[in-house]
This record gives C-alpha cells, sequence and structure tokens, in this order.
C-alpha cells in the first residue's frame, strides 16, 4: 500500500481514538459537548469497524499504532452506541404476578397540533392501554417554547371511567383509580395507581417524564444557539438531579418512562439508566431504536426503567401511524410478583 494512503489511514484512527478520549473527559462535564454527542450513535460504533481492517492491511512502519488506534475507538465507540450484542439469546424473564398492567408510553409530537384529532384519539384508545403516558400535551411555538393546551373535555369523553391526570406537559390515563403526586422534576408528572390483587392493593407510581431537548433549531452561525445550548445544559442538569430525588424517595414499585431526549451516545444515558432496570435488556433488543418514527428509525431516545420489584414481562417499540416522530413503547409488567427465575 502506498505511503500516503498508510499516513491518512494512520492519521484517521489517530483522530478516531484522539475524539474517544476526548468524549471520555467532556462527555457530561462541558455543556458544548451536548452538540457534539448529537453524534448517531451506531457511527461510534461504525467508523472504526472500517478502519481496524484497513489498518490491518497498511503498510508503514506506524501500523501498530493504527491498530491501537482504531482498537481504542472501536472499544470507546461501543460503549456509546447503544448496541447490546449481550443481548443476542437473552431469554425473557418467567414470571408469576397476581396481576399484569399493559402500559403504553408515546411522545405525541405537540399532541395533534399539526393535523385531525379524530384519528390522534382513534389510536389514543386503539393501544387499548390499563396505563397511557403521554408527553408534549402542548403546543410549539416554533421558537424554542411552548404553550399549554386544554384538552381535558375531549379526552374525558374519549375515555370515559378513565382517571386523566394532566400537568407539566404531560397526561396519564388509567383504568384503575389513580391520582397525582406533585414532583420536584419541572417536567415530570408522577401518578399512583391503586392496583387489587388477590393478596391486597398494591401501590404502583407511574412517572411520566419529558427531558428538555439540548438544542434549539436556529443556524450554529449565531449566538442564540450557544446560549440556547447552554441554558438547556444547566435545564436538563437541574431535571436530572430532581428526577432522582423524585425516584430515589419511592419505596414501592414503579415505572419511570418517557421521552428523556438522551441517546446512548450522551453521558446522561448514565443518568437515564440510573433511575431503574432498563426495560429493553428484558427483551433480545440488541439495538433499540425509537426514534424517528417517520422514517428510518435510527436510535433510542425513549426509554422506561423499573424499581422496587416492578417487573416487566414484555416490551416492544412500534411506529405511531406517523402521527408522531417517536415511536409507542408497549409494556406488559407484574405487579405483586411472587417467583422469578431466568432461562436462556
Amino acid at each position: 500500500m502506498a505511503d500516503p494512503i498508510a499516513a491518512a489511514i494512520l492519521a484517521a484512527c489517530a483522530a478516531c481514538a484522539v475524539v474517544a478520549l476526548l468524549d471520555l473527559v467532556l462527555n457530561g462535564r462541558w455543556w458544548f459537548w451536548l452538540v457534539v454527542s448529537l453524534v448517531p450513535p451506531p457511527a461510534l460504533v461504525l467508523l472504526p469497524s472500517l478502519l481496524l481492517p484497513a489498518a490491518l492491511v497498511a503498510g508503514g512502519p506506524y501500523r501498530p499504532v493504527a491498530v491501537v488506534a482504531s482498537l481504542v475507538g472501536l472499544v470507546a465507540g461501543y460503549r456509546r452506541s447503544g448496541i447490546d450484542l449481550g443481548a443476542i439469546g437473552r431469554g425473557p424473564a418467567v414470571t408469576t404476578s397476581e396481576r399484569e398492567l399493559k402500559v403504553c408510553v408515546w411522545n405525541t409530537e405537540h399532541w395533534y397540533q399539526q393535523g385531525d384529532p379524530g384519528p390522534f384519539y382513534a389510536f389514543l384508545r386503539s393501544l387499548d392501554a390499563d396505563v397511557l403516558m403521554l408527553q408534549e400535551y402542548h403546543h410549539d411555538n416554533h421558537d424554542g417554547t411552548w404553550t399549554a393546551i386544554d384538552d381535558m373535555a375531549r379526552l374525558r369523553t374519549a375515555f370515559p371511567g378513565h382517571h386523566v391526570v394532566a400537568d407539566h406537559g404531560q397526561v396519564t390515563i388509567s383504568r384503575l383509580p389513580a391520582r397525582h403526586v406533585p414532583t420536584t422534576a419541572e417536567r415530570v408528572l408522577r401518578v399512583d395507581v391503586d392496583v387489587p390483587g388477590p393478596a391486597g392493593t398494591h401501590r404502583v407510581s407511574f412517572v411520566n417524564v419529558h427531558v428538555p431537548v439540548q438544542i434549539r433549531r436556529v443556524s450554529p452561525l449565531r449566538r442564540v444557539f450557544y446560549r440556547e445550548v447552554r441554558a438547556r445544559a444547566d435545564h436538563r442538569e437541574r431535571e436530572f438531579a430532581a428526577l432522582a430525588d423524585d425516584v430515589g424517595g419511592i419505596d414501592h414499585p414503579l415505572l419511570v418512562a418517557g421521552d428523556f431526549n438522551t441517546s446512548p451516545a450522551m453521558a446522561d444515558a448514565r443518568r437515564v439508566t440510573s433511575l431503574g432496570e432498563d426495560a429493553a435488556r428484558t427483551r433480545a433488543m440488541v439495538f433499540p431504536r425509537s426514534w424517528h418514527a417517520r422514517g428510518a428509525r435510527l436510535w433510542r431516545i425513549d426509554w422506561a426503567l423499573t424499581r422496587n420489584g416492578l417487573e416487566v414481562h414484555e416490551y416492544g417499540l412500534e411506529r405511531a401511524q406517523g402521527l408522531s416522530d417517536h415511536c409507542v413503547q408497549h409494556l406488559t409488567v407484574g405487579v405483586g410478583t411472587r417467583h422469578r427465575s431466568h432461562h436462556g
């Protein structure tokens, strides 16, 4: 192989390793790295995977350096890629519960703002969920702000006999008795549901989450872009800290779920997974993808996590009939579980 080509491969491998090391140091520590971490998570593995074989066949005295650099990039990238090769062959948990609940979690993308409420409500009813956790119960002002709406009359007509709670830009709808519990976090709605079972009534908390997005859609050539990134990074920091406090104060079974606007490439993903057991890890999901639901599903920004004995029997992600850019998270959770074993 010609020396210029080998030099180019070495430079690319070195750059890949340097970026991986900078990511290790700056991701989650410097507000501007939120912009860098918007990189598609699969790219963190794809690029070093392409460079590694090229480094192996390259000539020149620096081939070992290129190989090591590409391996550093590959290992570091895998940690942030959202790919879970351990899911291959993973069997489902075998559970015996007193009661199962069907839960659906969905970011509605500004609550039918761009369309007819008829198909929107027909879709909500078709989900046939015991508990329905919805985000973005508001309209977008297209300037980085949003406007609160009041659609409670239509909600109660669409879901007769259900308990409907709306606050903080979220809605939770329950077939079972439910009550609103205040939270410290600003964009979080906690609803406690009473679930009857043979051994008595179980209290389960459903924590409906929408973490602010990292950027405002304005030109990066304008100062407002960087002011918004800094402000939103601070807001996200406050929200994650408050959410951790809210969740940590609950000692009974709970589900924390919603749109975290956090991909696996972001250090904030560690904050997400610290909230509970990742529902996707209960299934053989090598690469969960919840966004973009209208086109090619690229990566994951919607999560569901359980704590304090609430078990996930089923978990999946499905498109939303073109009504939103987010997939619907479908879960079946077990309440009052007495026995658990694993196979696979």
